[in-house]
């Protein structure tokens, strides 16, 4: 068993036991699945769009690869990796929740996408796929849902192959200094208001916002991609480092 993590023992701001805590995070996203992307679109005013139309274009996969996206239930980046690919790559989602899998499945359905995307249930800290499998792995908004971050990246570099390239999009307590009392405020309280009003549960989006301001800045979580193996690692900030997307190499 790795050591704790420091976020291991952290319910968004309420002290829970390491082994508690992914059943938590589990019952969050099976109670918001169904109103999940709806809620992306409030919380976010519909940037998470042009965020994840970044993240793929960084991405910039080639024909044969093998893509995996992690905590990707809802299929929003398999989706966009699929319309850019058009079947010339294999696109894996794997996701701890049924649930959210389940509103990525039905969601490809109504973009017409029968096929070419395989769903599976999987832990990002224990990930189904052998050694050097992918060419390249992308998570979006998922790891600071991660019990063990420690233990998710070192998956990441297990599972990429030689060459193959992370990618991580996720919000960060590092914004911009004109930014930051703006954005903790909105997170603690307006973030609550919009999950009671629309998802119909504000406790899971208290514990989402709270996940956000407990999630490392760019430069620690830089440095543990490094401890986890992964290399020539650099970050983008997007909208003033609300969202950030890391980047690193398996050599």
């Amino acid at each position: 068993m790795p050591a704790p993590n420091p976020e291991s023992e952290w319910f968004g701001f309420r002290r829970v036991d390491p082994e508690e805590k992914t059943g938590l995070v589990h019952r969050v996203f099976s109670s918001v699945a169904g109103r999940y992307d709806l809620m992306n679109d409030l919380m976010s005013g519909g940037l998470h769009r042009l965020w994840k139309d970044s993240l793929v274009c960084r991405m910039n996969p080639k024909a044969g690869m093998t893509l995996l996206d992690v905590a990707g239930g809802t299929g929003d980046i398999a989706l966009r990796l699929q319309k850019r690919m058009e079947g010339k790559a294999r696109i894996i989602v794997c996701d701890i929740n049924p649930a959210m899998l389940a509103q990525g499945k039905a969601k490809a359905i109504d973009h017409g996408i029968l096929s070419g995307i395989d769903w599976v249930t999987g832990n990002a800290e224990a990930l189904p796929f052998p050694d050097r499998s992918v060419d390249m792995y992308s998570i979006a908004f998922g790891l600071r849902n991660v019990t063990r971050i420690d233990q998710a990246l070192r998956e990441a570099a297990r599972v990429l192959k030689p060459g193959g390239r992370f990618f991580c999009m996720e919000f960060s307590p590092g914004v911009i200094p004109a930014l930051k009392p703006l954005y903790e405020t909105y997170c603690v309280n307006v973030l609550p208001l919009l999950g009671e009003f629309v998802a119909k549960d504000r406790e899971a989006y208290q514990y989402l916002a709270e996940s956000i301001l407990k999630f490392p800045a760019q430069q620690e979580l830089a440095k543990r991609m490094e401890k986890a193996g992964l290399s020539q690692v650099k970050w983008t900030n997007l909208s003033g480092g609300i969202a950030v997307i890391h980047e690193g190499w398996r050599l």
